[in-house]
């Protein structure tokens, strides 16, 4: 999908009944609806060591595989 970046005020007072930064709760009718091959890929996830994932500023996925090397892409992709 395409990163669009930082939300900006008009789109936080846009009077939607979705807008969840002026709304709390959930909004008045499902957001999303899956399709068969997001069901399968849940079903039937891949084999990965990544458990602990992050888009950094530069918009890649960065994968650790423990804690502490989240913490890591934390400080090298975010701060």
């Amino acid at each position: 999908g395409q990163w669009w970046g930082s939300i900006d005020l008009k789109e936080k007072q846009n009077d939607s009944p979705y807008n969840s930064y002026l709304h709390k709760g959930l909004p008045p009718t499902p957001i999303c609806s899956a399709n068969i091959d997001y069901i399968e890929a849940a079903l039937n996830p891949d084999e990965t060591d990544c458990l602990f994932y992050l888009h950094g500023r530069n918009k890649q996925i960065h994968c650790a595989k423990t804690y502490e090397e989240h913490l890591e892409n934390i400080e090298t992709y975010l701060n």
